[in-house]
């Protein structure tokens, strides 16, 4: 005799318990430490360029389609995409960051989708995975570009189809979260040379949103100083630093290759040095109050070089700089060593291009 639908669901969710007890708590592990709502999402600045991206995150945010964050490194697409989710209507749920250039090709599909235990040698529990532990929240895949070819055709389906099987079960679980991308990379060039999937960069390219260089929005350093002193005090419990118009004029020349996060970086050296009230010139660090003409200015071989060009160009310009010491090159261009290493592999491989 089949039970009541009162008893279905008691069998249904004691099952779903014993499930859950057999997990691991990855889940939790995997989790913000902090409500999504809180999390950090300030886009700092008046500057038309930031006026639009200020207007495309208010656009984007209210609906669930995919996004595709592109821009140099240290230009803050991580901060983009905390707004939108912070923004949705998915507010309250997990921003789960996946650094797709730290996951290596044999590992990929069960970080993203998980595995049942003794799917693999070494697989002595089972593990959820992000887009489970994100549940109907979001995905926020950084570094997209550096997957290989094999790791971005795992990755399609789940985009195209919004289904996948953990690694080892022949279960289907269905994908709640919506997914936002970003990378540094030019996708379209990478397409070209057969480096990127064609499918899969449609698929991502729903909603693009470019993230200028500092570079180029020169105006809004100064709102930018304030916040990060600011933000300084608060940790430190110091009262909130001025600068001097001199060191301004030092950070507003400077040409930035490393972006915002070289200048958060280069502020934070400036407070450590400072023990008045006022931040001087000579706070700052020795290469942004150096005078020394600018790469790609006298020297650049076309008069409108690719963003791929210019990124190559002041990462070896930095090297040059810092006598060719990679971890302090890396320290100045704002990105992890281990980032800088595999893009001087890269370099390696292929010519430069004009």
């Amino acid at each position: 005799m089949r039970g009541t639908h009162g008893e279905r669901l008691r069998t249904e969710g004691g099952n779903n318990r014993e499930r859950r007890a057999a997990e691991p708590s990855d889940r939790r592990s995997l989790a913000p430490a902090v409500p999504p709502a809180s999390l950090p999402c300030e886009i700092i600045g008046a500057s038309d360029a930031i006026r639009r991206t200020q207007e495309a995150i208010a656009l984007v945010a209210s609906s669930d389609v995919t996004v595709l964050l592109t821009g140099e490194t240290g230009t803050g697409k991580n901060l983009v995409a905390d707004a939108i989710h912070a923004r949705s209507s998915r507010s309250l749920r997990p921003c789960i960051r996946v650094d797709c250039s730290a996951i290596c090709t044999a590992l990929f599909e069960s970080e993203l989708f998980g595995h049942v235990r003794g799917a693999f040698t070494g697989a002595v529990a089972a593990r959820v995975g992000r887009f489970e532990v994100a549940a109907d929240g979001t995905v926020f895949l950084d570094e997209i570009g550096e997957l290989s070819l094999e790791a971005q055709g795992r990755l399609l389906r789940i985009i195209e189809e919004r289904t996948y099987e953990r690694v080892g079960d022949n279960r289907t679980l269905r994908v709640e979260a919506r997914v936002i991308a970003a990378t540094s990379r030019d996708l379209r060039r990478e397409v070209a040379r057969g480096r990127f999937r064609p499918e899969l960069f449609y698929r991502l390219n729903v909603f693009p949103i470019h993230l200028p260089p500092l570079r180029e929005r020169k105006a809004d350093i100064p709102d930018l100083v304030q916040h990060f002193l600011a933000s300084s005090a608060r940790h430190t419990g110091r009262k909130v630093l001025r600068i001097d118009e001199r060191a301004l004029e030092r950070l507003q020349s400077h040409h930035w290759p490393g972006n915002v996060r070289e200048l958060q970086n280069a502020l934070e050296h400036a407070v450590v040095l400072t023990k008045a009230a006022l931040i001087e010139p000579a706070a700052l660090p020795e290469r942004i109050t150096r005078r020394r003409r600018e790469p790609l200015v006298a020297e650049r071989s076309s008069p409108n070089p690719s963003l791929e060009v210019i990124e190559r160009a002041y990462i070896m310009w930095v090297l040059q700089a810092e006598g060719g010491n990679k971890t302090r090159a890396a320290e100045v261009l704002g990105i992890d060593p281990s980032t800088l290493y595999r893009k001087l592999s890269r370099y390696e491989e292929q010519p430069a291009a004009v």
